[in-house]
């Protein structure tokens, strides 16, 4: 059987234009001018992630390939880099779990493999951010180089075979589900490969899905292996992996599914009536690949509007934290109450900025990181206090600054779409913010009529100057 043609040579070339380097240049300066003031001041880095560097922002686009072990994804790989027979640097296939460490494949003039270690502190690689997961992290990475079209306007990112079994209970050195964020929040395409024969997720896959919540829009289904099994057995597997799969998304919204069998071999007999279909399937998702490098610009725009909300929320909400604390006796028991009612801190604080509740951070996470923050000596009343210049600073580079940036693109209907994500919401009203358990309503209604009045106030605000200058008036 002929199979569908991998990705082409010109693909993405003509996404070097003299308006997308020049959004890139801008885009680094309004980061260090208006973002990053307001991270370095409420210490994000240590409740999200680290400072962006030029790297993060200019990088090729990423695209991430997860699934259990043996479903094919690094011959997914392969079959994108044109299937060569000895496959990219330092690649492995066989039905074991072959590959067991993260991979980068990237463009370079000569084909090699590069440690972990020394990719992470390489300043012309977008992977600084990752020294944070450590030595014991950086020794089950790598970087993949060599000469391929799709490289040239793409990153690869292959990933470890998620466990199972005993294997899973034996585990890791380190946290796969936070390596797994890492690289979703950064990546533009995120495929789930299942195999047609092991539809099961396991415990480790479910944790590594979990940690994908807030990056829907880019993650895609890849039923591979479709072809060994009859047409009324794959209409059985694809329902059994829908049904699984709404298990775990939790989602009314249908994730994109492609089935097909993702690599050089001719379809084997049983699913040889499903030809014209996988074909289809293939030709589809690999329309889906040709598109990132294009809209790639407007993706790391999104990326940038997202994360400064993000920002923002948690600036807001260390400066409530901070003027509900005493100043002088009875800090750990309130420190306590606080933590306990964060979700009537997030809706006071949404009620108050009038925030969208889909800016608020997954509530019981940012708890845990909140207590973490405070086990080093330090209490809710160490937050800084309200900074009302950063945060001006920062709406009106949202509203202004950033939509004129993305004018010269000409992107009609889609800077529409991301003009509409930067509009300042209406009240929230979201059973995202439900108050305690019933029965407590007297008790919830007099936290919410306290945390209302200290977010009336104007004493726990301080002003702003970069070093050498003077504060505002």
């Amino acid at each position: 059987c002929t199979m569908a043609q991998p990705i082409q040579t010109n693909v993405g070339k003509a996404h070097a234009h003299d308006n997308v380097e020049y959004l890139y240049m801008s885009l680094k300066t309004l980061y260090k001018r208006h973002f990053l003031p307001l991270e370095e001041h409420y210490s994000y880095g240590d409740f999200f992630s680290p400072p962006l560097q030029d790297n993060d922002i200019e990088a090729k686009p990423f695209v991430l390939l997860i699934g259990q072990y043996s479903v094919g994804k690094t011959s997914f790989i392969n079959h994108l880099l044109g299937d060569k027979a000895e496959g990219y640097p330092g690649s492995n296939v066989g039905p074991e779990p072959t590959t067991d460490r993260f991979m980068a494949i990237m463009h370079g003039t000569e084909e090699r493999v590069l440690p972990g270690n020394a990719v992470a502190v390489s300043p012309g690689k977008p992977f600084r951010g990752l020294q944070s997961f450590g030595n014991a992290f950086l020794q089950k990475f790598h970087c993949a180089e060599m000469n391929a079209d799709i490289l040239q306007s793409m990153t690869l990112i292959d990933t470890p075979g998620v466990l199972s079994g005993e294997k899973q209970r034996i585990g890791r050195n380190y946290d796969m589900s936070a390596v797994s964020k890492w690289f979703a929040e950064r990546s533009d395409l995120i495929l789930l490969l299942f195999d047609a024969h092991k539809l099961d997720i396991s415990d480790e896959l479910k944790t590594v899905i979990e940690t994908l919540r807030g990056n829907d829009d880019k993650i895609r289904i890849v039923l591979n292996k479709a072809d060994q099994v009859t047409p009324q057995q794959l209409m059985r597997v694809y329902g059994a992996l829908m049904w699984s799969l709404g298990k775990v998304f939790k989602t009314p919204e249908v994730t994109r599914v492609y089935i097909s069998s993702f690599w050089d071999k001719p379809y084997q007999e049983a699913g040889s009536p499903n030809k014209l279909l996988f074909d289809k399937e293939k030709h589809d998702l690999f329309r889906d690949l040709r598109d990132i490098p294009k809209n790639a610009a407007v993706r790391r725009v999104n990326e940038m509007v997202k994360r400064a909300r993000t920002a923002k929320v948690h600036a807001l909400v260390c400066a409530c934290l901070r003027k509900m604390m005493p100043s002088m006796f009875g800090k750990e028991k309130k420190q306590k109450e606080l933590l306990a009612a964060l979700h009537i801190i997030f809706q006071a604080v949404a009620q108050e900025h009038n925030i969208s509740p889909g800016d608020f951070p997954d509530v019981d996470d940012y708890r845990t990181k909140l207590a973490n923050w405070c086990g080093s000596g330090r209490t809710l009343a160490n937050l800084p206090k309200l900074n009302r210049e950063l945060i001006k600073r920062l709406d009106a580079c949202l509203s202004n600054e950033v939509p004129n940036l993305l004018a010269p693109l000409a992107i009609g209907s889609q800077q529409g779409a991301v003009e509409e994500r930067m509009v300042t919401p209406g009240p929230a009203q979201s059973p995202a913010f439900a108050f305690g358990a019933p029965g407590n309503e007297q008790a919830t209604a007099a936290t919410m009529e306290e945390i209302m009045a200290a977010l009336n106030t104007n004493d726990d605000c301080e002003p702003y100057s970069r070093p050498g200058t003077a504060a505002p008036p």
